[in-house]
């Protein structure tokens, strides 16, 4: 009988990242095992675990949070995965979340809600964190428009994620004080979900309405402290089931003697899951707001721009005009960027056929939904969807 790999994760399981990252490496185990799982740890430290030197083991995974963690581990001499993202030189493979393209999505989800002032709040000094307010910013002022970001507290030199988080959240008056200066309303992007349930604190104490003043979107979508929060938070989903799946397939691939990617693979957030904290339209016209709502809720059901004359008190050119102005688009092709978002999220996370997918988004022939989905991205359907899959696999070396 062959010997059980022996694999160590060193993943902190106190928040919903980890969670999911051990679900997925437990898929992995499920479907490709049995392996024998060292030790999962509630936090990793940036001090290497005492057991690390003479433990007698075949991978490790970690969210590494310090380059003393990083040395200690490569000095094994093991196949070993990063999940975190610190490791600017590159010594160990990684992989992790698309933090671009979740900033993306925060700032598509604000602008989608006619919010034309944004701010971001994280914690300065984290790389997390700084990566993410320079892609929010960037897509942000693309989009032409200002981005408020939040320094207050200063930054703290060297010390681990924790304790930059810690410095972070004891300066919450400076926060709060930072929030009523923003311009109203805005859209803001935390750093992560506790800084959101932060943000969402600060704005209660001085008595900002979410999320009609400040609408608020954070990342990881810890469903806990998410629905926790008061409003409830909305957060960008990333998708930690398949990075801690392809992690295991990739130690695996290096335990079989295969070299190790040199550059770190990314994968994409599943999408923005919408709760309260940001539910909201920054359209002062009510007329409007109830039209953009409609559209919105119905879009896929087939709805035409009639339809929404129906439910609203207003002229089709006083509608056209005041969508033109304010969304920058036609009410028509509002509804029909609302059915193509929704054959992307079908294409990409399900494999319905293409029939049911027209069915799904609205459209009564596959045939006139190939048409339009090749116009609005340059690709079919089909290619669509391949590309999806190819970029969601790891080279194989």
């Amino acid at each position: 009988m062959s010997r059980r790999p022996h694999i160590a994760l060193l993943i902190e399981a106190s928040r919903g990242y980890g969670r999911g990252l051990l679900r997925g490496i437990a898929e992995y185990v499920s479907a490709h095992g049995p392996w024998s799982i060292y030790v999962v740890r509630d936090r990793v430290h940036d001090t290497p675990p005492g057991w690390l030197k003479t433990w007698r083991g075949d991978a490790i995974m970690a969210r590494v949070q310090s380059p003393r963690l990083i040395q200690a581990i490569c000095g094994r001499g093991i196949p070993a995965v990063d999940l975190r993202g610190i490791d600017l030189q590159k010594k160990m493979p990684a992989i992790l979340t698309d933090d671009a393209a979740g900033a993306q999505l925060a700032a598509e989800h604000f602008l989608e809600k006619g919010f034309r002032s944004f701010a971001y709040c994280g914690f300065p000094g984290t790389r997390y964190s700084d990566d993410r307010s320079r892609f929010f910013q960037q897509f942000v002022r693309q989009a032409g428009y200002p981005c408020s970001v939040y320094h207050g507290g200063g930054r703290l030199r060297g010390g681990d994620i924790a304790k930059h988080e810690k410095h972070g959240f004891t300066h919450e008056q400076n926060l709060a004080r930072w929030l009523c200066k923003l311009p109203k309303p805005v859209g803001l992007m935390a750093s992560n979900d506790a800084r959101g349930q932060q943000v969402l604190h600060a704005c209660r104490d001085v008595g900002i309405a979410v999320p009609d003043e400040v609408a608020v979107v954070g990342v990881d979508n810890d469903d806990v402290v998410c629905d926790l929060c008061d409003p409830p938070l909305s957060s960008v989903a990333p998708n930690t089931r398949k990075i801690g799946y392809e992690a295991a397939a990739l130690v695996e691939r290096m335990m079989a003697g295969a070299p190790p990617p040199v550059e770190p693979f990314y994968i994409s957030p599943v999408g923005i899951v919408t709760r309260r904290s940001s539910d909201v339209l920054a359209i002062e016209d009510p007329d409007l707001a109830a039209a953009v709502r409609f559209i919105r809720d119905h879009a896929c059901e087939g709805i035409t721009v009639q339809d929404v004359l129906n439910k609203v008190p207003m002229s089709w050119s006083s509608l056209e005009r005041s969508f033109c102005r304010i969304l920058g688009r036609t009410p028509k092709a509002e509804i029909s960027r609302l059915q193509i978002e929704r054959v992307k999220h079908l294409l990409g996370e399900t494999d319905l056929p293409l029939k049911d997918i027209a069915a799904k988004a609205g459209f009564m022939h596959t045939e006139y939904l190939s048409v339009v989905f090749k116009k609005k991205t340059g690709q079919t359907p089909g290619q669509f969807r391949s590309e999806l899959k190819q970029n969601s696999k790891i080279a194989r070396p």
